[in-house]
């Protein structure tokens, strides 16, 4: 055990749970041999200490002195021939002993093949890990056989639909030209809010966000590539891509999809030929284990799929004074935004008597401010366009919904101008007070600046710094501050707020810290569910620079800020105004030697700086 915390201590940046680092030799050496490794490896190195922990542990013996074990010590050879020794004894030719995988990193993306330039995707497999299912290698090759692509990791089975024995159906499985009768397309008239229509999984929350997704020509391109065809090159094949945990994954899946009686179960388009959105669906079904992985979800975490981005949820009944700047600030910075009602116990989506569906995502598709002139009114008024997922008649029924009295008082080209229609088709306006008073709950998912394209990111972006870590047992998973004695033990970020906000009258500086545990809902058919988790932060000042914080500070001063509770979700978000200077982040469970892998993510307006302390 003491050799298992050392390396971990190692890996942490500190000798956390009782083996010391052994002096700067160890961890020159093992940063010199794992940067070897990260090279051989196409600059990716894996950051799932827990899964590739036999490879890190044999690593170890290597290494020896200092680290809590008494086998000798190794040097590195001055010809390197130490470095390519273990490469090739360790690594085995890029796969990892242990039984994981090694992710290769896809080669830059260039335009013209529907990819986005400069971003890098790992290829996925569908076991949670990131492998080597090439989507061009494995469409030639079926081209070549004149075979239509059968994924073996995602099967035509029971096993891709379901991870438990409830509820239960068969299916058949077909592939689009055996669904409908028109040649099946990819795109009919390309790509639209409306092409997203729920099936019988209770995914609303997904579908939310991509009815979001469409409203982004370059999001929407960077998550379903425009190389996706029926057409040229059709070989049953398609891929997709979506963030994860700090990293964009390229998902293959072929296109044989759940259907009953010919008609398909889930995710379906309005046009019947017409099948990106089916297919996304799978991708992401297979990204999580199966399709009854995706019941039940936040529209946030979708969207953060979609984008890498940071998403608030906010309760509207103790909302911000200021929520209506912050939802126009978001739409200038191109966010996607969600919302819902809180559910009937009783009935599951009931429907209120104003039209509107409880337990049930939304998307908001957006928010205009327009002019208004009547007997009794003149001004402005703030008004949202809302989508419910269903597509169909189940609309909003008050004030400003389709073909409501208020719509008379509005020109007939400012009307045009927002593309105003009364079609049954799940999508309404409504006014900003109506909004605060029907609706209980906001997501606004914050696009990181890599998200935005260039002529985007010039006007208002986001700063952001992101880090990984782990609470290991014994070792970094200390528990909250109600156990002050491994509380310290926690990992500890460092932040430098470098710049207030502009025109803040405070010279304060908006801070979005989101720290996110990963992998848990492909753990769900294992019984795993999410950690409860939370973060809090503290001040450093001029007299106490120490880090990592020790007991003694934890004991005698107060968190400036923190998440508001410790929650079992994927991931607690907050946002924060703090004056200028350095602060430490404390991300930790609520009870102590929970284990888990998180990611550690910081917006600000302005310049701030982050590192492991």
């Amino acid at each position: 055990m003491n050799l298992v915390k050392g390396v971990l201590g190692l890996l942490s940046g500190g000798g956390a749970g009782g083996a010391g680092t052994g002096g700067g030799g160890g961890i020159g050496q093992l940063t010199t041999i794992l940067n070897a490794v990260q090279g051989q490896m196409g600059g990716y190195l894996p950051g799932n200490v827990a899964k590739y922990l036999p490879s890190i542990l044999k690593l170890a013996e290597i290494i020896g002195h200092g680290m809590g074990d008494d086998s000798p010590r190794t040097e590195r050879n001055s010809d390197g021939s130490f470095i390519d020794n273990f490469i090739k004894t360790i690594i085995g030719g890029r796969k990892i002993h242990g039984g994981g995988k090694a992710a290769a990193k896809v080669k830059p993306i260039v335009r013209g093949g529907g990819h986005v330039p400069g971003v890098d995707y790992d290829q996925y497999d569908g076991s949670g890990e990131a492998g080597f299912q090439d989507y061009e290698q494995i469409r030639a090759q079926c081209l070549a056989d004149g075979v239509l692509f059968e994924d073996p990791e995602f099967p035509a089975e029971e096993s891709s639909v379901f991870f438990s024995s409830e509820g239960r159906r068969s299916f058949e499985w077909l592939r689009p030209h055996e669904i409908c009768s028109d040649p099946p397309s990819f795109f009919v008239e390309g790509a639209s809010r409306f092409d997203v229509k729920q099936g019988e999984l209770g995914d609303c929350w997904l579908l939310a966000a991509l009815a979001n997704l469409t409203l982004n020509e370059h999001i929407f391109a960077q998550v379903v590539p425009q190389d996706n065809s029926f057409d040229e090159g059709y070989a049953g094949i398609f891929h997709f891509r979506f963030w994860q945990y700090g990293r964009w994954v390229d998902v293959v899946v072929d296109d044989r999809l759940p259907t009953k009686g010919g008609r398909l179960m889930f995710l379906h388009s309005e046009d019947n030929n017409e099948f990106w959105s089916a297919l996304l669906e799978k991708a992401y079904a297979k990204l999580h284990g199966s399709y009854e992985a995706l019941k039940g979800g936040t529209t946030c975490e979708a969207l953060e799929d979609f984008t890498g981005g940071v998403t608030e949820m906010y309760d509207l009944k103790t909302a911000p004074k200021n929520l209506l700047d912050m939802i126009q600030k978001a739409f200038e910075r191109s966010s996607f935004l969600g919302c819902s009602i809180e559910p009937d116990p009783k009935i599951t989506e009931a429907e209120t008597s104003m039209g509107l569906i409880r337990g049930h995502a939304y998307s908001i598709t957006d928010v205009k401010l327009l002019d208004i002139e009547t007997p009794r009114v003149r001004g402005k008024v703030p008004l949202l366009r809302i989508k419910n997922p269903w597509g169909n008649e189940a609309e909003w029924k008050g004030g400003w919904g389709d073909g409501s009295k208020e719509w008379s008082y509005i020109d007939d080209e400012t009307k045009e101008e927002i593309g105003l229609t009364f079609d049954a088709d799940g999508e309404f306006w409504m006014s900003y007070k109506d909004f605060m008073n029907y609706f209980d709950r906001l997501e606004i998912c914050n696009l990181s600046p890599d998200s935005l394209e260039e002529e985007e990111a010039g006007k208002t972006k986001w700063n952001m710094n992101i880090l990984e870590g782990a609470w290991v047992y014994g070792s970094t998973a200390g528990g909250c501050r109600n156990y002050i004695e491994s509380f310290p033990q926690n990992p500890q970020y460092i932040i430098d707020l470098e710049d207030p906000d502009a025109n803040d009258p405070e010279d304060k500086a908006t801070v979005i810290i989101a720290l996110m545990q990963k992998n848990r809902r492909a753990q769900r058919k294992a019984g795993i569910d999410c950690l409860t988790i939370g973060f809090a932060i503290y001040r450093l000042t001029d007299d106490n620079q120490e880090t990592p914080l020790p007991q003694q500070f934890f004991k005698y001063n107060a968190s400036v800020a923190r998440s508001p509770t410790f929650i079992n979700l994927r991931e607690v978000c907050s946002r924060f105004r703090l004056p200028v200077g350095r602060y430490v982040i404390v991300p930790s469970t609520f009870e102590p030697n929970e284990e888990g892998e998180f990611i550690i993510r910081v917006f600000t307006e302005g310049q701030s700086e982050m590192m492991e302390g």
